[in-house]
């Protein structure tokens, strides 16, 4: 399974969210710092779900680590976080 599908199941079966993209950005930094050549080092998600309705962003945020876990965690070099 590509990893992108790998996180788009893990948030949506932790969140059911209303929206959820999964954006590789990875050609983005080819060549930069973190880009090990995969192709899938760098990603912007993009949810909405009421399961973050009164947590602060950072809660959010490490909701989002947690339930992605530290597998996917391990093979992300940046991940930039959107919720709506």
């Amino acid at each position: 399974m590509a990893l992108k599908d790998e996180i788009h199941a893990k948030l949506d079966a932790a969140f059911q969210p209303s929206s959820l993209e999964v954006i590789n950005e990875s050609h983005l930094h080819a060549g930069h710092a973190g880009d090990d050549g995969s192709g899938e080092s760098h990603w912007r998600l993009e949810i909405s779900s009421t399961a973050f309705e009164g947590q602060s962003r950072v809660a959010r945020h490490r909701a989002i680590h947690a339930a992605l876990g530290d597998d996917i965690i391990a093979r992300i070099h940046a991940l930039s976080i959107q919720i709506g």
